[in-house]
């Protein structure tokens, strides 16, 4: 591999990367307060990436395409929570159990409605073609999703750290059953999380969707990928998700580049050993 060869793939492996930490900070987020997997989070991603798709045919604004699959993914999360979850919460195995009946659903429904075929969002036009940093070049978007979640990581950071939001929702994390004694909503506090993982998943799907298109699939591969994040760098934990969306989004650039053949145990060997070493991930429990 030769230098020009090996930044590439690192830049690709750091911008799939910024890509990964969009999805999996959201998951990692609902799973520190409710305890639970939410297994159709791959699934709020695809349907992301689809209303941005379509409201990007109907308006020509990606801005606007970027916010309707947010907010809208958002909105559907939160009336989730509100019907659905909320009904079970507390027991696990039916959360879990739940989480995949809605999965399975959504997804027939993006299906009967969008299709097969494999679908294709443009970057916003500011953001296409390529850029120059001294001799090496790289694709505008890319660079500028590397951006985006640095700042969406710092955003979560200053959230949890220097807000008495994030107090709320670390004291939460710790004590819930002390945190409802003080008179605080944990239910609300609970919705309010799964509606910020449900807008995170939601824009992941847009940007998503520049990257490899939207298409029937890609919600269980981008689960797949969130679920190895979370699990190198610890359920519940906002700074394993950036080391791992970091290690994850590198292995699997370099695994693709020199041994497309053995990717799936380039990239999940690591995680058996981080699994036997450290179950709970290399920084689990630190929200």
């Amino acid at each position: 591999m030769s230098g020009s060869e090996l930044l590439l793939t690192t830049f690709n492996g750091l911008s799939f990367a910024g890509l990964l930490f969009l999805v999996a900070s959201g998951f990692t987020l609902i799973f520190s307060l409710m305890g639970v997997l939410n297994l159709a989070h791959g699934t709020f991603y695809l349907w992301g990436g689809y209303l941005g798709l379509v409201t990007l045919g109907a308006t020509g604004s990606w801005l606007v395409a970027l916010l309707v699959g947010a907010l809208g993914v958002a909105v559907g999360g939160g009336i989730l929570e509100r019907v659905v979850y909320r009904r079970v919460r507390g027991l696990e195995l039916s959360e879990v159990l739940l989480s995949v009946g809605v999965s399975l659903v959504l997804a027939d429904l993006a299906l009967a409605r969008f299709g097969g075929d494999s679908l294709t969002i443009d970057p916003p036009g500011a953001l296409a073609g390529s850029v120059a940093l001294g001799d090496f070049v790289v694709p505008k978007f890319r660079l500028a999703v590397i951006v985006a979640a640095l700042v969406v990581a710092i955003g979560l950071w200053v959230l949890l750290k220097r807000t008495r939001v994030g107090a709320i929702i670390r004291a939460g994390v710790d004590d819930e059953e002390m945190l409802d004694a003080l008179g605080v909503n944990v239910r609300r506090v609970a919705a309010g999380v799964f509606v910020l993982g449900a807008l995170l998943a939601g824009a992941s799907g847009v940007v998503g969707g520049v990257f490899f298109g939207v298409y029937p699939g890609a919600d269980a591969e981008m689960l797949l990928f969130a679920l190895v994040v979370v699990v190198v760098g610890g359920l519940g934990s906002l700074q394993g998700a950036v080391l791992g969306a970091l290690a994850v989004g590198l292995v699997y650039s370099f695994g693709v580049t020199l041994a497309s053949d053995l990717l799936y145990f380039i990239l999940f060997g690591p995680m058996l050993l981080v699994l036997v070493a450290r179950p709970r991930g290399l920084l689990g429990g630190r929200l």
